[in-house]
């Protein structure tokens, strides 16, 4: 908290969770078969946590020194590159599931 200038609480609630978020995202690579809905749940949520981070540095609550900033930055921009590869992995895999399934006929 101190580093980064940002609040303790915020970064404690915010580490909790990621903890669960981390779990969730582990069961469900592990898992042999994802619906295309959960997936899109999970792009649609880091990209919401990108607007979030954002969006708490442009509401002036916070006012985390120059480090913090950049350890915000840096987690937006991660789950923005983090989006976009499960979507370009959803893509592909509908790709390939069509392909199969052309293929079976």
């Amino acid at each position: 908290s101190e580093l980064l200038n940002l609040p303790k609480p915020l970064l404690i609630d915010t580490g909790v969770f990621l903890v669960g978020y981390t779990i969730l995202l582990v069961l469900l690579a592990r898992s042999t078969t994802v619906w295309s809905l959960i997936i899109g749940v999970v792009i649609i949520g880091n990209i919401g946590w990108a607007i979030a981070c954002i969006g708490l540095l442009a509401s002036g609550s916070v006012s985390p020194n120059v480090l913090g900033v950049a350890f915000v930055i840096v987690q937006a921009v991660a789950v923005l590159v983090f989006a976009a590869m499960e979507y370009s992995g959803l893509r592909a895999s509908k790709s390939a599931s069509a392909a199969t399934t052309v293929g079976a006929h």
